[in-house]
């Protein structure tokens, strides 16, 4: 063999080297440094304001939205947002009982509800920021605040909606699916070892027995009950009038204001104005909450996630291979 084939080889090898090794860095840069730099980022980020009508700093009015399903499946980073951030929702009802300047909130809800707990967590600290800091709150009801949606409205000072906003559908509803007669055509059979009679229950590879249906019913009919009492609570009305219209079945927000759930037709603007005018606080400054991920972050680790990120096929796979869509409870309208 020649000088220049031996060479040639040579560069192969070494090119094959250090490919394997750029492969390498890579995989160690996303396994191990990409994913620990995620706690980073939850460390470093934290609550900014941003203000939206100018005025007096010493009488403010906070602008929340609950703006989709109530969930919680994360949190937002420089890479990959969420919807609904329900942490971050949590944090800014906290930030408000701590900050002595907050003398009204605005609640913006455009939502068909969502989980059972995490309604009831943000319901708690409404409640919370009402008994503690004896503060207005007036709610603004988009195009959709259903269920949970309503759920969350209902500790209100003021309700506004528009005349088309769907609302209502007080109740709690749990679903699975029973794909098990598909299976038996398709030739599958399923194996199952537990540990109990109902450890697979409702799970769809079988029907529900009537005492597992029995089992959930009750669950159901708890959280309808929790339900029903909040409605009453927050609005002043009796059992017997919140259950004329607490069936599952949905409002126009001119059905709602007749059936005693809304309080006004108007729009968000409209509420704001409202709340100023009611409370003295024509000069407070209106602001909302926004996650700040630090000027380092927000820039330079943003295009990092790009180069060293996972891919799009690979987000959805993880999302996929992490999602467990196991039968809930939901104060939901419009599940599937």
């Amino acid at each position: 063999m020649n000088i220049k084939r031996w060479a040639a080889l040579i560069a192969a090898i070494v090119l094959l080297i250090i490919s394997i090794g750029v492969n390498t860095l890579m995989v160690i840069v996303k396994t191990n440094l990409f994913s620990g730099f995620d706690s980073f980022v939850e460390l470093e980020s934290q609550l900014t304001e941003t203000v939206v009508e100018p005025g007096s700093f010493n009488e403010r009015i906070a602008l929340l939205t609950v703006d989709g399903v109530i969930q919680d499946v994360g949190s937002s980073t420089p890479w990959s947002a969420v919807g609904y951030d329900h942490q971050m929702f949590l944090a800014s009802l906290e930030q408000i009982l701590e900050d002595d300047t907050v003398k009204g909130v605005v609640l913006s809800v455009d939502s068909p509800g969502g989980g059972v707990i995490e309604s009831a967590e943000i319901h708690k600290k409404l409640v919370q920021i009402k008994e503690e800091k004896g503060i207005p709150i007036y709610v603004s009801m988009g195009s959709m605040a259903a269920s949970g949606g309503y759920y969350i409205s209902a500790p209100a000072d003021k309700i506004f909606a528009h005349r088309e906003t769907i609302t209502g559908s007080i109740g709690v509803i749990m679903q699975s699916y029973n794909y098990s007669e598909l299976a038996d055509k398709l030739g599958i059979e399923f194996e199952t070892i537990k540990s109990g009679e109902h450890k697979d229950m409702f799970n769809g590879t079988r029907p529900a027995t009537d005492e597992e249906k029995a089992m959930l019913q009750e669950m159901i009919n708890e959280s309808y009950e929790e339900f029903v009492d909040v409605v009453e609570q927050g609005r002043g009305m009796s059992e017997a009038d919140v259950k004329k219209i607490a069936d599952g079945r949905i409002l126009s927000g001119s059905q709602a204001m007749r059936a005693g759930l809304v309080d006004e037709l108007g729009s968000l603007e409209e509420a704001i104005q409202s709340l100023r005018e009611d409370y003295g606080l024509e000069d407070a400054e209106l602001f909302e909450y926004d996650r700040d991920f630090g000027t380092f972050t927000s820039l330079f680790m943003s295009k990092l996630g790009t180069i060293f990120g996972p891919s799009a096929e690979e987000r959805m796979l993880t999302k996929l291979m992490s999602s467990y869509d196991s039968p809930r409870l939901m104060y939901l309208y419009g599940q599937n």
